[in-house]
């Protein structure tokens, strides 16, 4: 059994920041890619950000300059710095991890529950 614990999610004015933890416990192998989406009201979910075991990163346009992925391995964390924040970066916002378990072949997707992220004056 797989979990995805996001935190970090609140209300910000616009220019504000907030940091996003996710935490991944459980039968766990290795860690590969690591991700962060959101999804805003009558929106498709879109991909954010995400980072390589190794820590290549890649970024949306819309958050580039802005946010910053990183990754702990040994604490199986990843965490999202969100800098500069606009009205527009208002949504709930999902970790996403690919994942190999003990005991299973090959890897798997795995989501957190999503945290809140509301920028308003």
């Amino acid at each position: 059994q797989v979990q995805l614990v996001e935190s970090g999610g609140g209300l910000v004015q616009p220019g504000g920041s907030l940091r996003l933890s996710c935490a991944a416990s459980g039968s766990i192998f290795s860690i590969n890619a690591m991700g962060w989406y959101r999804q805003a009201p009558g929106k498709e979910r879109e991909l954010v950000t995400g980072i390589t075991s190794g820590g290549s990163t890649n970024y949306a346009d819309s958050v580039k300059g802005r946010f910053t992925i990183s990754r702990d391995n040994a604490k199986k964390t990843a965490y999202l710095q969100m800098n500069s924040l606009k009205s527009e970066d208002t949504a709930v916002y999902y970790c996403n991890a690919d994942i190999a378990t003990w005991g299973m072949p090959g890897t798997y997707d795995y989501w957190g529950q999503g945290t809140q992220v509301t920028v308003s004056s």
